[in-house]
């Protein structure tokens, strides 16, 4: 990998650390804190909220039809998301250890909190809660696999990844023959070096 991309992958790193940073210095001020599993907003804020909540026929009435007719359709997905969810959770727990990989945390990224937001009614607060389900755990199993191709194949593809994972700028570039095996080691290495340092 050359210094140009080298020094682009490292400022992406720091500006995405500004980004966090930044974004957690605006939920400061967004009038709410986070207690650790609970947010509370201001008082005033709260009522507001509750103010705002439509009540369930109103909002079955006011819903679109097509979002009802569907509905069934989306949430049978959670047999297929339980199910990979299921093996995935079940792959990482076996294996992970043998290849000295840190385990991925599911808290990391299956994240409950829009139940706390008195706004939504029950039904609102359901779909939010297979939302972040699901979309947790596409991220959940997305770096399962990556963690798993930097162990086996931290190899970049010869075509353009329309979206890839956050450690695939760090890979080996397509056709990078020249000491494969050594810098395969390389990459186990720093995975494990993150296991240890957890």
């Amino acid at each position: 990998m050359n210094d140009k991309v080298l020094a682009l992958l490292k400022r992406m790193a720091e500006l995405e650390e500004e980004l966090r940073v930044a974004a957690l210095e605006q939920e400061a001020k967004a009038l709410f804190q986070i207690k650790g599993k609970r947010i509370e907003f201001e008082e005033s804020i709260r009522q507001t909220h509750l103010q705002l909540k439509q009540g369930f026929f109103h909002w079955l009435v006011n819903n679109r039809p097509q979002n009802l007719i569907t509905g069934p359709i989306i949430y049978s997905m959670i047999f297929p998301l339980l199910i990979l969810d299921l093996f995935v959770s079940f792959y990482q727990l076996s294996c992970f250890p043998i290849y000295k990989v840190s385990k991925v945390k599911r808290a990391d990224y299956i994240i409950y909190d829009r139940q706390q937001l008195e706004y939504l009614n029950f039904i609102e607060k359901f779909h939010c809660t297979y939302c972040a389900y699901a979309n947790g755990l596409m991220a959940y199993v997305s770096e399962i696999v990556a963690r798993t191709e930097e162990y086996f194949c931290p190899i970049k593809h010869a075509r353009k990844a329309h979206a890839s994972h956050r450690r695939y700028g760090h890979f080996l570039d397509y056709g990078q023959a020249e000491d494969y095996e050594a810098k395969l080691e390389e990459f186990r290495k720093a995975l494990s070096a993150e296991n240890q340092n957890k």
